[in-house]
């Protein structure tokens, strides 16, 4: 008897594994999201954090988002996933909604960088909150794209 043809699982791309993680879209965007959220985290402590609950919020999302990026990107580099479907949901569930916290998050680092423009006591946070808001920003476009790219594999 013949297969009519191949299987629903052999179509499916298999999920990277090992070094492969750093050379297949979405997952590349790992490590840039990682770093990107590392810079903008190091550049809002690197200010005096005038604005304690605006620049809360930025350092909360920021430093968690690297961690549990940093958690995804060990568990692909280690292939805890096993080629799990489930991982593909639960990667894109996770970057969609980082995707979007981020977002809250660079908007109110913008609103603290339009704050501390006119600062007279520490001239040198204006630069720093600037970087950090561009940083904010570029990471959330990484998130988006990582999040958003996982449907169209």
């Amino acid at each position: 008897m013949a297969s009519v043809g191949p299987s629903a699982a052999s179509t499916q791309p298999a999920l990277p594994s090992g070094p492969a993680v750093f050379k297949t879209i979405p997952y590349a965007f790992i490590l840039p999201e990682i770093v990107c959220g590392t810079w903008v985290w190091i550049l809002v402590a690197a200010t005096s954090v005038s604005f304690p609950l605006l620049q809360g919020w930025v350092m909360y999302v920021s430093l968690t988002s690297c961690l549990i990026s940093l958690l995804l990107l060990l568990s692909y580099l280690l292939g805890f996933h096993r080629n799990s479907e489930n991982w593909k949901v639960l990667d894109s569930l996770y970057h969609g909604a980082t995707a979007i916290l981020y977002m809250s998050a660079a908007v109110l680092q913008a609103n603290a960088t339009i704050h501390s423009e006119n600062s007279i006591n520490t001239p040198l946070n204006y630069p720093l909150n600037s970087a950090a808001s561009f940083f904010a920003f570029l990471t959330t476009f990484l998130y988006i794209l990582h999040a958003f790219s996982i449907y169209y594999q």
